[in-house]
């Protein structure tokens, strides 16, 4: 990636309909650079939209990224579980090549009362499957685990690095909303987004902060961690300061908002990263 992109989670709310063939050029008339596709409920595109979709974007020069269905878990007990969960997770990269983005992510596993080290091997397991049947079809973007609001969903920083320098084509989806949640209110301040951002480096190299898939949001949350998305100005999320984080590092890639406004809080850290020095 070039630069640093800015784009909704989902078709922004002032497209003229909820389809995605209405929401990338309004992307571009917004004079926003990226758009998440969700596929949250279910992949439930048809390989000649995505054709479409593909042109589309191309055309107005949208970046597009995906997220995988809700309905993930590597690590159920329950063996169907687990083999439609893996599915899920190549149906949406299957798709999303169709479609020409470059990056897909999905909340891949509960720890289910097992030990995080014994999860952690069960979720690189099936992603070397999942990543080896991709590259046997020639599909070559980024899958991505996502950091996850809750203590009791596999996803901290550190599993997500451990697992791109294990497994080929994974890095990290960082959603710097969940990793505030999940700490209960920490990780909000420039010294705290620079960690984070300095343990990618470190962990994983360059490529990460240069490839970069991140969601923010406001957020609401508890002693458990993430409860619902905010708007961010409804929120504590300290934003201004995450800014100013992802420029000092240099950062490229796309910035997707999952706050409830979408395309309204795109452009506000759009805005706010552009006044930066």
């Amino acid at each position: 990636m070039k630069s640093l992109l800015f784009g909704p989670a989902g078709v922004p709310l002032s497209a003229p309909s909820r389809s995605t063939l209405d929401g990338v050029p309004r992307v571009r008339e917004l004079g926003l650079g990226c758009m998440e596709l969700e596929f949250v409920r279910g992949v439930r595109m048809a390989p000649t939209m995505a054709k479409q979709v593909r042109v589309l974007a191309e055309k107005n020069n949208v970046v597009l990224t995906a997220h995988g269905p809700y309905y993930i878990n590597l690590n159920s007990q329950d063996n169907s579980i687990t083999s439609a969960s893996i599915n899920r997770i190549l149906e949406t990269a299957r798709i999303s090549s169709l479609c020409g983005a470059f990056s897909i992510t999905f909340h891949a596993a509960y720890y289910m009362s097992l030990q995080k080290e014994r999860v952690y091997e069960l979720v690189k397991s099936h992603m070397r499957n999942i990543t080896r049947t991709l590259k046997n079809e020639n599909i070559k973007l980024w899958v991505r685990p996502e950091t996850t609001g809750k203590a009791t969903q596999f996803g901290d920083v550190d599993e997500l690095i451990k697992l791109s320098q294990e497994v080929e084509q994974v890095l990290p989806c960082v959603d710097f909303a969940h990793l505030h949640a999940r700490s209960n209110g920490k990780i909000n301040s420039y010294a705290e987004f620079s960690s984070v951002l300095e343990k990618l480096e470190k962990g994983i190299g360059r490529e990460a902060l240069d490839n970069m898939h991140i969601h923010i949001s406001g957020i609401e949350y508890g002693e458990k961690g993430e409860k619902n998305h905010l708007v961010l100005k409804e929120s504590d999320m300290n934003y201004k300061d995450l800014m100013r984080a992802l420029k000092d590092f240099k950062c490229k890639g796309c910035v997707i908002n999952e706050s409830p406004n979408l395309e309204v809080d795109a452009e506000l850290m759009k805005k706010e990263y552009e006044k930066l020095k």
